[in-house]
């Protein structure tokens, strides 16, 4: 059976691009900013070529959260596909160094590994340019029915919803996680998302999902309202806990109906948000998975988005453990 886990994510494994640019660069490129935008070979070749320097990194929504949550002291694993390439290569190393398990194998045809270019602006908001790649071959086989049941929640990438084969690999984790008495959470992962698969991510919120994440907007544009409280409500219906990030505001975190309000922890300067709500997961699923109090998960979600800001790029720099253990007292 293997050791205990405490979360599986499944996602998109992808290899971050990061250039600091200017707010000029994402006029002059068409870009929205703040959002996240799939786009092709030839989009992402063009685009390479007129960023400045780079920095490479692994990434992939889910799997920041996982490696937030190894950086916490928790134990986790990805179930995500690559391609036997170089960033292939590159990204089964950086998850399993970090401490996940990563047991696929990595695909010997099909598109290449897929890469993620974030334009990172002087005010610390990043604007994703996504090539998919293998990640969106993932199918129903690559997901490991074992690796899920030894978790105690399976962590959905709502990103993964942008290819149909994909969606059924979500689907057979999720009822896999289900009949084996776990939780499954989903995390609603931007607001261009949410709006092309409105109908798909209702029912699942609906029918399947215990953990629900996502930042204002996107709970907003999931029931249709500009009412934060009434979207929350809808949630709350289907939903054990919900939790939803506001940037500086905090977070907003309800379970079983009992809502609290989390404060933002302060930064001397924000660097770069790219991973801040991944890393809010990782907190909050790290106390959830400990049986810890709903406000407490919060604030540890708080403190894990709060290092990350800190620093380019969307994996802690920080041993998340220390930061943490204050609230764990």
């Amino acid at each position: 059976m293997g050791t205990p886990l405490d979360v599986v994510g499944v996602g998109n494994a992808l290899v971050d691009v990061i250039s600091l640019e200017q707010d000029a660069f994402i006029g002059s490129h068409g870009l929205v900013k703040g959002a996240m935008t799939l786009i092709d070979t030839e989009r992402a070749e063009a685009l390479y070529g007129a960023m400045g320097p780079g920095i490479e990194m692994s990434g992939g929504s889910a799997a920041n959260t996982m490696a937030g949550l190894a950086s916490l002291g928790g134990h986790g694993g990805f179930i995500g596909r690559v391609r036997d390439d170089q960033l292939g290569t590159v990204f089964g190393h950086d998850i399993r160094a970090v401490g996940v398990e990563f047991p696929s194998v990595a695909a010997t045809s099909g598109q290449p590994t897929g890469r993620s270019l974030i334009i990172v602006t002087p005010d610390g908001e990043r604007t994703m340019n996504t090539y998919l790649g293998a990640a969106s071959e993932l199918q129903p086989d690559d997901v490991d029915e074992a690796l899920v049941a030894r978790a105690q929640v399976t962590y959905l990438e709502g990103y993964l919803f942008d290819r149909e084969a994909a969606g059924e690999a979500f689907k057979k984790a999720a009822r896999a996680a289900h009949d084996a008495g776990r939780l499954v959470a989903l995390t609603l992962s931007d607001s261009f998302c949410v709006e092309r698969f409105l109908g798909p991510f209702r029912e699942l919120v609906t029918e399947t999902v215990d953990v629900l994440f996502g930042n204002d907007d996107e709970l907003r544009l999931l029931y249709e309202t500009d009412d934060l409280d009434a979207a929350l409500t809808e949630a709350e219906r289907h939903c054990h806990v919900v939790a939803v990030t506001r940037g500086a505001e905090g977070a907003l975190v309800s379970s079983h109906k009992r809502r609290m309000s989390i404060a933002a922890v302060p930064v001397d300067r924000v660097v770069d948000t790219t991973g801040a709500g991944d890393l809010f997961a990782a907190g909050f699923l790290y106390g959830l998975t400990r049986d810890l109090d709903p406000e407490t998960c919060g604030k540890l979600g708080a403190v894990a988005a709060a290092e990350v800001i800190s620093h380019v790029g969307a994996r802690p720099e920080t041993v998340l453990a220390g930061l943490a253990a204050p609230l764990l007292l």
